[in-house]
């Protein structure tokens, strides 16, 4: 598949080579392709990878991942053009952190709204699913505990595009757990900011979250 990531930090590196080991063909969409950061990236990374901007990504992708800081996430979009876009699954990995002086960030955004209802209204003809948004990059793409595979949740609005992304979220070595539309996302960026707080609590990044049954 086509994979075009939108965001070329640490998390967009991570997913991007995950989906290159896996076979897939990936372009990272960046401000400045051309940069020393993304040169060594595309060296390092298995596969077939490429860097462009970001509507050449949006186009290109038959997927997309929304992997920006959420202060410039909006801005990306309309850089990507919204038409781009259209019908295509978007897996959404955003949150919206708030910078604080001290201490970990907070959240822009909660109770009535979120960052991935948001994202939906910008792209209302996407398929927009929230995943891989509680979790550091460094554990994205086959996570290692001594606890086994842990959980990831995903929402969104549409089931087929939920599948999709189902389906590679547990290729990326995953169980998945789909909490219901993309307002679920109320509930998955805060639960963002557990992860967040315990990381600055301890100075540990190594931890995940699982939902365990009762047998």
């Amino acid at each position: 598949m086509k994979i075009g990531i939108l965001g070329s930090g640490a998390v967009g590196q991570a997913l991007g080579s995950g989906f290159a080991t896996l076979g897939h063909t990936v372009t990272l969409g960046t401000r400045q392709p051309d940069s020393d950061k993304l040169k060594l990236w595309l060296k390092q990374a298995a596969g077939q990878t490429s860097a462009a901007s970001f509507a050449e990504t949006a186009a290109f992708g038959e997927l997309l991942v929304l992997a920006t800081a959420w202060s410039g996430t909006e801005n990306a979009i309309q850089l990507a053009d919204p038409k781009n876009f259209v019908g295509k699954v978007l897996i959404d990995v955003t949150n919206p952190l708030a910078p604080r002086p001290n201490g970990p960030p907070g959240l822009a955004l909660g109770h009535t709204d979120s960052g991935g209802e948001r994202v939906q209204r910008w792209v209302p003809r996407a398929q927009v699913v929230k995943a891989f948004s509680i979790v550091g990059n460094a554990h994205m793409f086959r996570p290692q505990f001594a606890g086994g595979p842990p959980d990831m949740f995903i929402a969104g609005n549409s089931d087929a595009a939920k599948h999709t992304v189902t389906d590679l979220v547990t290729a990326f070595g995953w169980h998945v757990i789909d909490i219901g539309g993309i307002d679920g996302a109320r509930y998955l960026e805060p639960l963002a900011m557990l992860w967040i707080t315990y990381g600055f609590k301890t100075g540990t990044w190594n931890h995940a979250f699982k939902l365990l049954r009762r047998a």
